[in-house]
């Protein structure tokens, strides 16, 4: 969970808990948890927001982008080899039964 967590601060960075929840569905404590593991870390930076400072903002540390730098890249060399030999129609038949088994799942357990 913590390269998703990286993952979300990466792509929205200034965004509170708060969003990360609305965003993944977690339960608040586990996110907690895995905030302040990764501010343990020094891979996560917490500032309190200008306009209200009772909010903060959690930004990558220098450490934590260059964390989420090493797993993307790990995550894209591990995507060239399991689709390895297939055609681009394949990739996206594949894609689209995976959604299918997603939305079956997601239904299955109430979305979550």
């Amino acid at each position: 969970m913590e390269h998703k967590v990286l993952g979300f601060f990466a792509r929205h960075p200034g965004a509170t808990q708060t969003d990360l929840g609305v965003h993944s569905g977690r339960d608040k404590a586990q996110l907690a948890r895995l905030v302040r593991s990764l501010r343990d870390k020094g891979l996560l930076d917490a500032r309190a927001d200008d306009a209200d400072r009772r909010s903060t903002r959690l930004f990558l540390t220098p450490a934590g982008q260059a964390a989420h730098d090493a797993m993307r890249l790990q995550g894209n060399d591990l995507a060239d080899r399991a689709f390895a030999g297939l055609s681009g129609e394949e990739c996206k038949a594949l894609a689209a039964l995976l959604s299918r088994v997603r939305a079956n799942l997601d239904a299955a357990t109430g979305g979550g």
